[in-house]
C-alpha cells in the first residue's frame, strides 16, 4: 500500500508567512507597550476625555435601544479585553476605556431621569398663580423675566419662564411673591437649523418646562415677599455709581447679569474675541481670589510673630477660597461659574499640600468633578471651551522650548516687558487655534483677531477692573468710592472701545457654514492627541487637527435653507446674496440663517429675487444650475386653503415643494417635499442643490426626553 503524507492545514509557506506576520504583529504590540511605559503619566489625563465621550455619544445616539447597545458593546469588550489581556498598559488603558465609555452614557441617562423636566406638551393660554423664584431685568430689550413656580398646578411644569414688560408688573415685586398672572406658554425651543442652538435640550436639565409671555397686569394677590436680592441689591448700587454701558460691564462683572448689556456691545465682544470676559469664568474667580489672597498675606506678614509662627500662606489661600465660594455665590452660582471656582479650589488644594499647583492632572480633576455632577455640560460650548483653553496654556508651558521662552531672568525691564507681551501674545494665538474649531460648530464663526484684542483685555480686566471694582464696593461703605468708581469707569470704557475697533475691521472673524459632527471629532481629538503626550508621539495629532480645519472651513455653504416650522425659507441667489421667504422675519431668524450659511450680509425678499414669481399665498422660483437645467422651487406664503387641482398641479412642475403646512398626498414634486411634518421630524433643513444633499438637524428616530411631552424612557 502506498503511504501518504499527513496532510496540513496550511503549505509551509503559508506557515512561514503566518509566523512573519505574528512576529510583526508582537513587535508592534511591544512598541506600543513601550510607548505607553514611557508616556505612563499621561495616561490618567485621558480618563475625562473617555468618560465624556460617553457623555457624548448619549447625545449623539436616538433612542433607548441604541443607548442600551452602546453600553453592553463597550462592556463587553472591556470584559474580553479583561480575559484575552496577558497584562501591560495596553489591555489595561483599553479595558478602563470601555468601561468609562460605558459609564459615561449611563452617568447622563440616569440625570436625565431624576431631574431633567418633562417640557410641556403644546402651547397653551393658562391662567395661574405662582411663586416668583427669580426676577432678571432684560434691559437691553425693555423686558423682565420672571423665574416662576406655577401653584396647586399639576398640569404645568414645575418651573416655567414668563417675560413682562416693566409696566405689567406691581411695584416692588421681589422674589418670593405670589402673583397671579395669564400668560401664553410655548414648549422650550428645539433648533431652528441644523447647528443651530438648542434650547430645548437645555432648558430640560434646567428643569424648565416652559417659557412664554405675560398677557395683560401680573397681580399680586398676597404681599411679603423676601425683598430684593443681595445680589439685586448690589447690581443696583453698582448701576448707581456708573451709569452708562461701563456701568452695565461692571455689573456683570459684579454679579453675573448680563441683562443691561446692549446688543451693539454685546456683538462687539463677540466679534472682538472678548466676550468671555462677560461670562463669570475663571478669569474673574482667579481674578478675586489672587487679590484676596495677596491682600491678607500682606497684612499678616505685618507682624512678625504671626509670619513666624503661622503658615499665613495657608491662611491667605483659605480666605481666599472663601471669598471665591462667596463670589460664586452671589453671581448666581451658574455651572461655569462653579466650574471655575472648582478649578481654582484644587489649585490653593495644590499649593496647601506643597504640590503643583497648575498641571494637566488638575485640569483632569477639574474635569471629572464637573462631569461627575453636571454630565450634559459636556456637549456645551462654555465646558468645551474653557477646558480647551486652560488645557492649551498649561501644555505650551509645559514644552521644552515655551519653558526657555516663558521663564524668568535677568534683564532689563524693557526686555522684559517685551517678552511678557510676546508671552501673551503666543499664548493668545494657541488658544485661539484650540478654541476655532469649538466656535465654528456652536457658533459657526471664530475670532481672528482676538489673540491681539486680549492681550489688552485681559491685563486690563485682571489687574485694574477687578480690583478698582473691588476696592469701590468696600470703600462705599465709608462713602469714598468715586475714586476707584472713576477708574473702573476709565478702564471699561477703553476695554469697550477697543472691542468695538477690533470689531469694526473687515477680517475681525471668519465664518463657517455647518459641518459635520465628525469633523469637530476628528480636529478636537487632534488636538487633544497633542496636548496629552508628551513625546514625540503627540506630533501625530498634527495631521489630525489640520485635517479637521480644512474640511471645517472647505465646507460647503447651502443653497437653501429651511427652519424646523416651515415658517422660514432662505435662498442663496446667483449673486451670493441671501433671500428671505418673509420680510418681517426677526432678528434671531435672521442670525441664526446667516450662522448656518456662513452669511454676514444685509437679507433680500423672496418676493424680489431674481427668477421669482409671487402671489399672495406661492412663490415659484426658479434655481439655475450648473450644467443643467434649472430647477423649479415652490413654497407656502400662507396656511390659507388653496384650490386643490391648482395646488397639485403647481406641486408637479417642481422639483422642490417647501411648506409649513402638511401638503395633500396629491402633491408629488420630482425631487424633494419638506412640508411641516417632514420638517419637524428632520429638524430643519440644509440643501446643497449642486450636490443634490439634505442635511437634517436630528434623527427623526430621536427619542431624547425633551423631545416629547414624557420623559420618554
Amino acid at each position: 500500500m502506498t503511504e501518504h503524507a499527513p496532510s496540513t492545514a496550511f503549505s509551509r509557506g503559508q506557515i512561514s508567512l503566518l509566523r512573519r506576520s505574528n512576529a510583526r504583529l508582537f513587535a508592534w504590540l511591544g512598541g506600543v507597550e513601550t510607548l505607553l511605559e514611557r508616556e505612563r503619566a499621561q495616561l490618567p489625563l485621558w480618563v475625562p476625555i473617555a468618560l465624556g465621550a460617553g457623555i457624548c455619544a448619549w447625545f449623539a445616539l436616538p433612542t433607548p435601544s441604541h443607548w442600551i447597545a452602546w453600553v453592553l458593546s463597550w462592556l463587553g469588550g472591556a470584559l474580553i479585553l479583561g480575559i484575552l489581556g496577558r497584562g501591560g498598559r495596553l489591555a489595561h488603558a483599553l479595558a478602563l476605556g470601555a468601561v468609562l465609555m460605558a459609564g459615561g452614557c449611563l452617568l447622563v441617562w440616569g440625570k436625565a431621569i431624576l431631574v431633567g423636566a418633562p417640557p410641556l406638551a403644546r402651547a397653551a393660554m393658562v391662567e395661574m398663580e405662582a411663586r416668583v423664584s427669580r426676577i432678571d431685568p432684560l434691559v437691553a430689550r425693555g423686558l423682565v423675566r420672571l423665574d416662576l413656580a406655577p401653584l396647586d398646578r399639576a398640569d404645568l411644569p414645575a418651573r416655567v419662564l414668563v417675560n413682562a414688560k416693566p409696566e405689567q408688573l406691581p411695584p416692588d415685586l421681589a422674589s418670593g411673591d405670589r402673583i397671579a398672572v395669564r400668560a401664553r406658554l410655548m414648549p422650550p425651543a428645539p433648533a431652528a437649523l441644523p447647528g443651530a442652538y438648542d434650547y430645548a435640550e437645555r432648558a430640560y436639565f434646567q428643569g424648565i418646562g416652559a417659557s412664554g409671555r405675560a398677557l395683560g397686569e401680573v397681580r399680586r394677590p398676597s404681599g411679603g415677599g423676601e425683598g430684593r436680592s443681595l445680589r439685586q441689591r448690589l447690581g443696583d448700587h453698582v448701576a448707581s455709581q456708573l451709569p452708562g454701558p461701563e456701568g452695565a460691564i461692571a455689573v456683570t462683572l459684579a454679579t453675573g447679569d448680563r441683562a443691561g448689556i446692549s446688543e451693539e456691545d454685546n456683538e462687539a465682544m463677540r466679534r472682538s474675541g472678548l466676550a468671555h470676559l462677560l461670562s463669570i469664568s475663571g478669569l474673574h474667580v482667579s481674578a478675586l481670589i489672587g487679590g484676596v489672597m495677596f491682600i491678607v498675606y500682606r497684612l499678616l506678614a505685618l507682624s512678625p510673630q504671626l509670619a513666624l509662627r503661622w503658615p499665613i500662606i495657608l491662611i491667605a489661600a483659605c480666605v481666599g477660597a472663601a471669598a471665591g465660594i462667596g463670589y460664586t455665590l452671589l453671581t448666581g452660582a451658574e455651572v461655569p461659574t462653579v466650574r471655575s471656582c472648582i478649578a481654582a479650589l484644587l489649585v490653593i488644594g495644590g499649593l496647601a499640600l506643597g504640590r503643583e499647583a497648575i498641571s494637566l492632572r488638575l485640569i483632569a480633576t477639574g474635569a471629572l468633578f464637573v462631569m461627575l455632577f453636571w454630565p450634559e455640560s459636556v456637549v456645551g460650548p462654555s465646558f468645551q471651551m474653557s477646558f480647551a483653553a486652560v488645557t492649551a496654556i498649561v501644555a505650551l508651558y509645559e514644552l521644552p522650548a515655551a519653558r526657555r521662552l516663558f521663564s524668568a531672568r535677568e534683564e532689563s525691564w524693557l526686555r522684559r516687558m517685551a517678552r511678557h507681551a510676546g508671552v501673551l501674545l503666543v499664548t493668545g494665538l494657541v488658544v485661539e487655534i484650540v478654541l476655532a474649531p469649538i466656535a465654528f460648530a456652536h457658533f459657526h464663526r471664530s475670532g481672528l483677531l482676538g489673540a491681539g484684542a486680549n492681550l489688552i483685555a485681559i491685563p486690563l480686566t485682571s489687574f485694574v477692573v477687578m480690583p478698582a471694582e473691588v476696592a469701590g464696593l468696600l470703600l462705599d461703605i465709608v462713602g469714598l468710592g468715586a475714586p476707584a468708581w472713576w477708574v473702573v469707569g476709565q478702564a471699561l470704557r477703553l476695554l469697550l472701545g477697543v472691542a468695538h475697533f477690533v470689531a469694526s475691521q473687515p477680517f475681525a472673524t471668519m465664518a463657517a457654514p455647518v459641518t459635520g459632527k465628525a469633523v469637530f471629532v476628528l480636529t478636537m481629538l487632534g488636538f487633544l492627541w497633542m496636548m496629552l503626550w508628551q513625546g514625540r508621539v503627540r506630533w501625530l495629532g498634527a495631521p489630525m487637527a489640520a485635517m479637521g480645519l480644512i474640511l471645517t472651513l472647505s465646507a460647503p455653504a447651502p443653497d437653501l435653507m429651511v427652519t424646523a416650522d416651515g415658517r422660514h425659507v432662505a435662498l442663496r441667489t446667483p449673486t451670493g446674496e441671501m433671500a428671505l421667504l418673509r420680510e418681517r422675519a426677526g432678528d434671531y431668524v435672521r442670525t441664526v440663517i446667516g450662522e448656518a450659511a456662513a452669511y454676514e450680509g444685509a437679507f433680500l425678499p423672496l418676493a424680489e429675487a431674481d427668477g421669482s414669481t409671487c402671489s399672495l399665498d406661492l412663490c415659484e422660483v426658479l434655481l439655475p444650475m450648473a450644467g443643467s437645467a434649472p430647477m423649479r422651487l415652490l413654497v407656502t406664503r400662507t396656511n390659507l386653503k388653496l384650490p386643490w387641482q391648482d395646488l397639485v398641479d403647481a406641486c408637479a412642475r417642481a422639483d422642490i415643494v417647501i411648506a409649513d403646512r402638511r401638503m395633500p398626498r396629491g402633491c408629488s414634486p420630482r425631487w424633494l417635499m419638506l412640508d411641516r411634518p417632514a420638517l419637524a421630524a428632520m429638524g430643519g433643513a440644509l440643501v446643497m442643490l449642486e450636490a443634490r444633499n439634505v442635511v437634517g438637524g436630528r434623527d427623526p428616530r430621536d427619542r431624547h426626553p425633551w423631545r416629547s411631552t414624557g420623559r420618554g424612557f
